[in-house]
């Protein structure tokens, strides 16, 4: 079923929580997967040979990066290659799908409240923009609800 699988990452512990889903799906379908990064461009003013520094540098990390994420996949008998982007990311991660014929892009998301209604989020324009179908993979930290005790004393300092 999937035989090119995107995944975007952008070095957060959270954008990484989708590649046990990934590497089961892979193996499943034996599907060869990209990891994907995009970088943005420096913003501001700034002389053009440190706006090319800045770029160096990024691609330079974005490699070391993926290159160390890929090398675990590949440990894991995957078929992996990398792909780092300047750009936009939900543009660019858009882009690449369809220009490379991916069969799937699979990216971890998590809730931002009200903010994300307002001002979006990659995954939400991801989703709703691919002509590829999108896994998205809800990452929550869970907080354990507190005992009755926590809470009176919570109440108490004025915290709800």
């Amino acid at each position: 079923m999937f035989k090119k699988i995107l995944v975007p990452l952008d070095g957060s512990a959270l954008a990484a929580k989708i590649l046990p889903q990934v590497i089961d799906l892979a193996q499943t379908h034996q599907a060869h997967v990209t990891l994907i990064y995009v970088y943005y461009p420096p913003v501001g003013e700034a002389t053009p040979g440190v706006i090319q520094e800045a770029l160096a540098q990024e691609r330079q990390s974005c490699e070391m990066f993926l290159a160390d994420t890929a090398r675990d996949l590949k440990a894991q008998g995957l078929s992996v290659d990398i792909a780092c982007v300047e750009g936009q990311p939900a543009r660019e991660i858009i882009g690449y799908a369809h220009q490379n014929g991916y069969d799937l892009i699979a990216m971890a998301t998590h809730g931002k409240g009200e903010v994300a209604w307002v001002l979006g989020s990659t995954a939400e324009k991801v989703v709703t923009h691919a002509t590829v179908p999108v896994l998205l993979y809800r990452v929550m930290e869970v907080k354990p609800p507190v005992s009755k005790e926590e809470f009176e004393e919570l109440m108490l300092r004025g915290l709800p």
